[in-house]
């Protein structure tokens, strides 16, 4: 479609339905279920094409001419070899360390609460396995502590002010507000480390808050993911081959391998032999920071070997946006969203193999804790474990493998009912 006038545009607003029109100059109007209208750019670089968006549509503000003025200058970072998407990332990156830089400087004059938990929180990020795990001690700070006591400098900070926190959400936002809570404690203890408070730490729930406030426990039951019962899960899988896409190759490998998402969605290919018939999940990647050796099943080396057909960079699914990057931790959500699969979730899974480890075969505990890569309580009982029963793992994860694909043609069996160790 040749460039378009905003008379037009508004005429073919009103008379279109959801999707994505071309309206020229590599310019396309996106409408959504619900009515909200934008406009996005694609261009192509490296050989590969893109898409960024240039802002939301309004008849008021001439947004049409502004799009058509940011898509020129997109143009122009293209020419010059720029990725627009690349350098937005940059520029979002080098503004955030700015503005921490001007709170960690603020520190030397007023030590408030919000410049405190930002020092805070850039200290501890390195700790943090997942990027997520920053991002949403940020995002909870800035919904509830900031607006109350963001301002206040932290040695004036007591036990009233972080009611007021609180309490507004303690009894309908159970989980979130004990979250918050424990946020406030560790921010102010490494105040009075930093010598920016003295006397007890008004967050504090042993011996103070639970004095005040019911404990979560028994305000709201604890929700654990919902999980596919296990005598569903061969039929999904059926239907799972039949679905494009990386997020539904990743949820095959996830359901396979037992693997947490953030530990599947992040696997490059020099952690798998197929050879070997081994992945090794390095311990910064797992959750419980300890090396985890997967041994790979039939349909797991099946499934591995097609996608190393298709490899474009280390990332064994790639995002098909990003240069060098993994698909992110949601979209494997959104594939069981859009086959209708919820309330199911992909973190379920773990719990769906649990239980038909539990039901349908003798396996000893341990193995099956081995096989989920879950850390032993008893530190005790851990210290004496020398071995991640890698042998009674294969014969499990492949019982596990034939139990989900189903041939209907004569095998060998494993020993379903009869795995021992």
């Amino acid at each position: 479609m040749a460039n378009i006038t905003a008379k037009k545009l508004e005429k073919l607003i009103r008379g279109s339905v959801t999707g994505r029109t071309p309206i020229g100059g590599n310019i396309y109007l996106s409408i959504k279920t619900g009515g909200s209208t934008s406009f996005d750019y694609r261009y192509q670089i490296n050989g590969k094409r893109r898409q960024i968006g240039l802002g939301a549509y309004c008849p008021i503000n001439n947004t049409l001419s502004i799009a058509r003025s940011k898509a020129l200058n997109i143009q122009g970072m293209v020419a010059q070899g720029i990725d627009p998407i690349q350098q937005k990332v940059k520029d979002s990156a080098a503004k955030e360390a700015d503005e921490l830089a001007n709170a960690f400087n603020a520190v030397k004059d007023e030590a408030t609460f919000k410049v405190v938990a930002l020092e805070y929180i850039d200290t501890k990020k390195v700790e943090w396995k997942n990027p997520k795990h920053t991002a949403q001690w940020k995002n909870t700070l800035v919904t509830y502590a900031f607006p109350k006591i963001g301002s206040m400098p932290v040695g004036s900070i007591d036990t009233q002010h972080i009611l007021k926190v609180l309490k507004p959400i303690w009894n309908t936002k159970t989980e979130t507000a004990s979250r918050v809570r424990g946020r406030m404690e560790l921010i102010l203890d490494y105040a009075e480390v930093q010598k920016w408070r003295t006397g007890n730490n008004p967050a504090r729930w042993k011996g103070h808050l639970k004095s005040i406030l019911p404990s979560p426990q028994k305000i709201a039951k604890v929700k654990h993911h919902e999980a596919m019962p296990y005598k569903e899960v061969s039929a999904f899988l059926s239907d799972l081959k039949q679905t494009d896409g990386m997020g539904a190759r990743c949820l095959e490998m996830l359901i396979l391998t037992c693997l947490r998402t953030n530990e599947c969605v992040g696997a490059k290919w020099p952690e798998i032999d197929l050879e070997k018939r081994l992945w090794i999940v390095p311990q910064e990647r797992m959750k419980k920071g300890v090396e985890h050796r997967i041994p790979l099943s039939d349909m797991a080396i099946k499934l591995l070997t097609k996608l190393s057909e298709q490899r474009t960079n280390d990332y064994v699914f790639p995002s098909p946006m990003l240069d060098n990057s993994s698909i992110s931790n949601e979209t494997m959500d959104a594939v069981l969203k859009r086959g209708g699969y919820k309330p199911y979730t992909v973190h379920g899974f773990r719990s769906t193999f649990r239980d038909y480890i539990q039901e349908e075969t003798n396996t000893a505990w341990r193995t099956a804790e081995e096989a989920l890569a879950h850390k032993l309580s008893d530190k005790g009982e851990a210290a004496y474990q020398r071995t991640d029963l890698l042998e009674k793992r294969k014969v499990l994860m492949q019982v596990w493998t034939n139990y989900c694909y189903p041939t209907g043609k004569k095998v060998i069996q494993m020993p379903t009912a009869k795995i021992v160790g």
